[in-house]
């Protein structure tokens, strides 16, 4: 029998039955989920399938056990980090070199900018000045360059108003810059990084989603310019799976 048509496992069926029920009770990160016992009345399944339900759901990052008397399912308000590794893996498996990644950012970036230049707040904003000043501030320490120029990327990512961009953009940001399979950033790329940056900045600013499109395509396309340059055979690099871990 494919594996693709076998039934679902009663853990995974129950798992799903829960999360319908957090949307139903529009649950909240940080609110409780029902005590053991009554889930098991609830859902009318054993301690057994119902324990490997609430571990895959916080393997999925949804929930925390909190041990203890009070303790129990607690919602978080999960992070990409769970996709992210999940999409390293799938790329490793299928031997996907680091330059879909760049093909990824090269295709869906720009776009994501222009849709931030409509749809950003003041919050978000001031957001993106810090990471040019802490960038600007940085400039001979690249790892708090680097740190900054994920946070600008995540801050538009996060801006477009869809939070599928926001996930997505937040599962790549470890692997996007190509520092962990050695691409290296010196004092003139990051200066030439930081100029981008406000470039795009300004353009959003200035809500021309025409324009903030065109500097972040500019942008990532010098990107990978330097990378294939600089770092050929970097681009044709498996990311391991275990790189996301270290």
């Amino acid at each position: 029998m494919n594996d693709s048509h076998r039934p679902p496992k009663a853990a995974m069926l129950i798992a799903q039955r829960i999360v319908r029920d957090i949307v139903r009770g529009d649950l909240r990160p940080g609110d409780l989920l029902p005590p053991e016992r009554v889930m098991l009345e609830k859902y009318r399944t054993g301690r057994g399938t119902l324990r490997e339900a609430l571990r895959l759901l916080e393997f999925q990052g949804a929930i925390t056990l909190k041990p203890g008397p009070g303790g129990g399912p607690i919602l978080l308000d999960p992070d990409a980090s769970h996709l992210a590794g999940t999409v390293v893996l799938l790329m490793q498996l299928k031997q996907a070199p680091f330059r879909t990644i760049a093909e990824v950012r090269s295709a869906i970036e720009p776009m994501v900018s222009g849709l931030a230049a409509t749809r950003i707040d003041e919050a978000s904003l001031a957001g993106l000045d810090d990471t040019i000043t802490q960038m600007r501030d940085h400039l001979d320490d690249q790892h708090l360059f680097l740190e900054a120029n994920k946070r600008f990327h995540d801050i538009i990512a996060w801006s477009s108003g869809n939070p599928l961009f926001g996930y997505l953009a937040d599962s790549l940001l470890d692997i996007m810059d190509g520092t962990l399979v050695g691409v290296d950033y010196p004092g003139p790329q990051r200066a030439a990084v930081l100029t981008a940056h406000q470039q795009v900045l300004d353009a959003i600013r200035a809500g021309d989603p025409v324009e903030s499109e065109s500097r972040m395509r500019d942008h990532i396309g010098e990107y990978v310019r330097y990378a294939e340059h600089r770092f050929p055979e970097v681009l044709d690099q498996v990311v391991p799976w275990d790189r996301m871990f270290a």
